[in-house]
């Protein structure tokens, strides 16, 4: 299919990606509740205890018994990728990145069998799933082709000696056996973009799969299995963080850790990362409060779009979703009702139906979260839209999208509730939207909809790692490898580098300097 599927594209798709998606659906769907092992040392390792997972559609589907691995598979996981490391490592770059295109390969001939899973382990609507199946395999091939552009081996100038031949090279090299922890949110994605850095750079790699979404990361590892990588050189674990993920991290063999998740996990991950005999690194993407500022100059109908596609796509379970619009004045009535006759367009339930574009929150936890939200902004916000769990949609976690308009001291504002949520408040001009964007301890991705000098303004004062203009595809969401970078400033990154960027993979590698006299 001559299609290109990104999260930008994919609103108006040819009737073929409908009819792909659905054939996978109903294959996957036939052989629902197996049991799926741990991946340890290139084969299938059985664990002690296995847990049982639901689907948040319906909680009646049973998608298979998980294993639940304890300190001992944590130690056999970090063993094998220790002993790996060596071969690894010494393996030809290219090689390497042959094997992370045969993987990107071998995504794109699954890409709908895998969205079919993210929507029934995680409830996205097909267009979401299909983008974040796509955007595993991109990540793989954009990194074996930044791996072989950038080289990272360099010749320097020699010493200015006059009696001696004194040569100098930087060469980056990997650390060695490499933890990545992934959210549920993007199971498959958030794994496979470090998981490609990692090993494209010389690193062997042990993912911990989120414990309420792991089928997409044990289908992850049946593709590197097929691929042809090395025993040990990934293993794939799923279980509690609190039982393996803090095993992992202090494990003696972890050379580095990548986290995606929250602030108050990220921070302490990479306070326990520096505190230990030497320093080891941590690449922590920590979500964010993401901002959305509309002008009395802007474009009311592209931003009304971008709002919508922002704040309550994947029902707002995304590190970069929009929760926090400020509107000038001025225009406030007009947004808000642009912004409900949007979201009354919007069909809520199942969404392996095509015509549903929000299904269920992925967890129980976020459902009751958001109840709790609710009645909380019903006391001391003016709910403009929604507000309810949705009970006739199916045995599911359905809400309704959530407008509230609340005064800037309201908790909330500085509150990542990681659902469809959005607050609104009326500002009286450009600069004071601009400081209250950026009064937050996070900034991941902001958002603007205004005229060029308010643009301008907004694109050299704003806090934040990923920045929109005037977008209806989304106000502050819808990164893509090779077209976006992502990646947070402040409380939502440690280290100020993006996910796609020029600068990615060097996090993967150190450095060292090679004098030679002849």
């Amino acid at each position: 299919m001559s299609f290109k599927l990104t999260y930008a594209t994919m609103f108006n798709p040819p009737e073929e990606m409908h009819q792909r998606y659905e054939a996978a659906l109903a294959e996957l769907s036939a052989d629902l509740g197996g049991r799926f092992h741990l991946y340890i040392d290139g084969e299938d390792r059985p664990a002690e205890a296995y847990d049982t997972r639901v689907s948040p559609l319906d909680r009646e589907l049973v998608l298979g018994e998980f294993a639940a691995a304890d300190s001992a598979d944590v130690d056999a996981a970090m063993g094998a990728a220790q002993v790996a490391f060596k071969g690894w490592r010494h393996t030809p770059a290219a090689e390497r990145i042959a094997i992370m295109r045969r993987i990107a390969d071998l995504l794109d001939e699954e890409v709908y069998l895998l969205a079919a899973a993210l929507t029934l382990e995680t409830g996205k609507n097909r267009f979401e799933a299909l983008g974040e199946a796509q955007e595993t395999a991109d990540f793989f091939r954009v990194y074996a082709d930044s791996f072989e552009q950038q080289g990272f081996d360099h010749m320097l100038p020699n010493d200015p000696l006059p009696d001696w031949t004194s040569t100098n090279r930087s060469v980056m090299k990997p650390y060695g056996a490499w933890v990545v922890i992934v959210p549920f949110n993007f199971p498959l994605a958030l794994a496979g973009g470090p998981v490609a850095a990692a090993l494209v750079t010389g690193n062997t790699v042990v993912l911990k799969g989120a414990s309420h979404t792991p089928l997409a990361g044990r289908l992850l590892a049946d593709c590197l299995h097929r691929a042809g990588l090395p025993a040990g050189v990934f293993n794939y674990l799923s279980g509690p963080g609190s039982r393996i993920g803090d095993a992992l991290v202090a494990h003696p063999s972890t050379a580095g850790v990548t986290f995606t998740g929250s602030y108050e996990v990220g921070m302490r991950i990479s306070r326990f990362m520096v505190a230990g005999r030497y320093p080891r690194p941590c690449i922590a993407e920590m979500g964010g409060k993401n901002p959305c500022i509309v002008t009395r100059n802007a474009d009311l109908e592209r931003a009304a779009i971008g709002i919508v596609r922002s704040a309550f796509g994947m029902g707002g379970q995304k590190c970069s979703a929009l929760s926090r619009l400020y509107v000038h004045s001025a225009v406030a009535d007009e947004l808000i009702a642009r912004i409900k006759g949007e979201l009354g367009k919007l069909n809520i339930g199942d969404p392996r139906q095509r015509e549903n574009w929000l299904g269920p929150v992925t967890t129980a936890q976020a459902h009751a979260n958001y109840a709790r939200y609710a009645a909380q902004l019903g006391e001391s916000a003016e709910i403009l839209h929604g507000g309810r769990q949705l009970d006739d949609c199916g045995d599911g976690y359905y809400v309704e999208p959530l407008l509230a308009e609340a005064s800037l001291e309201h908790p909330l504002w500085r509150e990542e509730m990681f659902l469809p949520i959005l607050l609104l408040a009326r500002v009286d001009n450009f600069e004071q939207a601009l400081e209250l964007a950026n009064d937050t301890d996070l900034g991941l991705t902001a958002g603007v909809y205004g005229d060029q000098r308010e643009v301008n303004q907004f694109l050299d004062e704003i806090e934040a790692g990923v920045t929109y203009v005037n977008r209806p595809q989304g106000a502050t969401t819808g990164a893509w490898p090779g077209y976006q970078c992502f990646g947070g400033w402040k409380g939502s990154g440690t280290t100020g580098k993006a996910i796609g960027s020029f600068y990615y993979l060097a996090l993967y590698q150190r450095e060292q300097s090679h004098t030679i006299v002849e």
